[in-house]
């Protein structure tokens, strides 16, 4: 073996953790954390943490209300008991206080159809100003979603990404944060250059 290519090998093997942290990074939102009209807690797919981090958010008195977004059943306005039923042991057991859903038809885009659903609530309850707790990984592409979204609507969108065990810098440590970042490099890349250019425009 070369010593030039000895050296390549070296180098390459040196820099992947810096490639990988690069990655991960590069989906993870900046967090911006500052009063607000009202929390979002992103409950695509329940997960506790959101709801512990609103709670810490509420006792700092950062906003004074938290909205969950939850499925609605059957394409109707009434919300999905089970999804209810998840969203209400969640927000107790972190004791959140002040909290209410926000049923949503589930359609793809889902991230999209969601923020389009969700501004038209906080239209109607004059919410200028909102905090989105979103999954560390996934926090990047919601923040560009519901930025294009409400921004429009005069919302201003801040967030806040949240982690369990998988870091920026352990995501390949374990197949779960492997499968989770690759994932939602793939999604980020979708909504950033076919969903916010296309669709978005095209929803209005």
């Amino acid at each position: 073996m070369s010593l030039a290519l000895l050296v390549v090998i070296v180098a390459a093997t040196l820099a992947t953790g810096y490639w990988t942290a690069q990655i991960a990074r590069s989906l993870i939102c900046a967090e911006e954390i500052v009063p607000s009209d009202a929390m979002l807690i992103e409950n695509f797919d329940p997960n506790y943490l959101l709801f512990e981090r609103a709670e810490t958010l509420e006792k700092a008195g950062i906003a004074p209300v938290a909205l969950v977004p939850v499925e609605t059943s059957s394409k109707s306005n009434v919300a999905n008991p089970v999804s209810q039923g998840i969203a209400e042991v969640m927000a107790r057991q972190a004791r959140l206080r002040a909290w209410r859903t926000i049923p949503i038809e589930i359609t793809e885009p889902i991230s999209l159809n969601a923020a389009l659903q969700i501004r038209s609530h906080l239209a109607a309850e004059r919410i200028k100003s909102i905090l989105v707790v979103a999954p560390g990984f996934r926090s990047r592409r919601s923040s560009l979603v519901y930025g294009t979204v409400l921004g429009r609507a005069g919302v201003a969108v801040r967030c806040v990404p949240v982690f369990g065990r998988n870091s920026a810098e352990h995501w390949t440590k374990t197949w779960h944060g492997i499968q989770a970042v690759l994932e939602e490099f793939i999604k980020l890349q979708y909504y950033r250059f076919y969903v916010i250019p296309l669709r978005a425009r095209d929803a209005g």
